[in-house]
């Protein structure tokens, strides 16, 4: 199958990307989805947040921002599903042309602007597939976001609490993305403990029987001292976990000028180290106190890999799927159980961090 993903790259590539992701999520939507073996392994599962993950590999917010293909993605053979990001209004995101691929790098930037139908139709297509008979095994959350124009952001991330919070698997408060004027701001120690305050107040009053675990997704340009800060605000406010990271404006020079010179988040293999780096420090920082979701870069089970062993409980990921196909995660589990074989690990849950450990 990569094979065949391979031979109709080249084509697809010759679309515009975003017409070309469409296209896929419409193919979805039809059942034209690839047969793809599941890896059922005990030495992969782990049970967090008292959810159990299949697999560690998850797929990232973005790929299906209206909750519309959760089930057939899962078929794809990844562990978890984060749709999303969705914030209460409907909004076009920024004007077109806004995703660009560098294929010679493996990488993408995007100024997308958090597109989505809104808040409603995502509940709709959210409750189509949890109403359905044989649900996916595997784990859903909801990456939550505010609309451009909200001049209050906790009233927009508490809209959407109250609305979607007793649906998920566990939330994700999405801060990081750099395409939203102001979101990252709310990185700061005081914005972000106000912002984090009214969510949880939220979540306790809407969710009376289940009450999903609470991520903040941080951006990846933060230096050692914001870390800090970010890190003690966190552990502060209980949250459950966080995500690291997102897309960066970093644009290394290896990067073909027309490309880097295009504004937006940068994701994709110039993110693989940075990534991980950010994630070793976080969770030095943390003495492992708070799970962390790793992000950014991945495309083979030994970039997981590295995630996991510098301190990550799980990895998602989009951009790898993009060029390595819809293969990816079976090719990125079959491979960690040859990686725990070879440390002569019993389980993932052992390599969580064991590279900081082992200094």
């Amino acid at each position: 199958m990569l094979d065949l993903y391979k031979l109709a790259r080249p084509a697809l590539f010759r679309i515009d990307a975003e017409t070309a992701h469409n296209m896929t999520l419409k193919a979805m939507k039809c059942g034209l989805v690839p047969c793809v073996d599941t890896i059922n392994a005990p030495e992969l599962e782990q049970k967090l947040w008292g959810l159990r993950f299949p697999n560690p590999v998850g797929l990232s917010a973005g790929f299906d921002k209206n909750a519309e293909v959760i089930g057939p993605a899962f078929q794809l053979g990844f562990g978890f599903i984060e749709a999303g990001t969705v914030t209460p209004k409907p909004q076009s995101g920024n004007p077109k042309p806004r995703v660009f691929r560098d294929p010679q790098n493996e990488a993408v930037i995007n100024r997308m602007g958090f597109p989505n139908a809104g808040a409603e139709k995502f509940k709709e297509n959210l409750e189509k597939f949890l109403s359905a008979k044989a649900r996916p095994n595997g784990v859903v959350g909801l990456n939550i976001g505010m609309n451009k124009t909200q001049k209050h952001p906790a009233k927009d991330y508490c809209f959407l609490v109250r609305l979607l919070a007793p649906m998920a698997d566990y939330l994700t408060i999405n801060i990081s993305s750099p395409n939203t004027p102001g979101l990252r701001d709310l990185q700061q120690r005081q914005p972000l403990m106000d912002l984090l305050g009214a969510v949880m107040d939220t979540r306790a009053k809407s969710c009376r029987t289940h009450t999903p675990p609470l991520l903040v997704k941080l951006a990846p340009d933060l230096n050692a001292t914001q870390l800090q800060e970010i890190c003690e605000t966190l552990i502060d406010a209980n949250v459950d976990g966080v995500i690291l990271g997102n897309t960066t404006l970093d644009r290394p020079e290896s990067l073909p000028a027309q490309f880097r010179e295009q504004k937006g988040g940068l994701s994709g293999q110039p993110l693989t180290d940075k990534s991980t780096s950010i994630i070793r420090d976080f969770y030095t920082i943390s003495n492992g106190q708070l799970p962390i979701i790793g992000v950014g870069g991945i495309a083979s089970g030994r970039q997981a890999y590295d995630k996991i062993k510098a301190g990550a409980s799980l990895v998602q990921l989009y951009t790898g799927m993009i060029y390595k196909g819809p293969k990816i995660a079976h090719n990125i589990n079959q491979e960690l159980l040859d990686l725990l074989k070879a440390d002569n690990h019993q389980s993932i849950s052992a390599a969580i961090g064991s590279a900081v450990r082992e200094g």
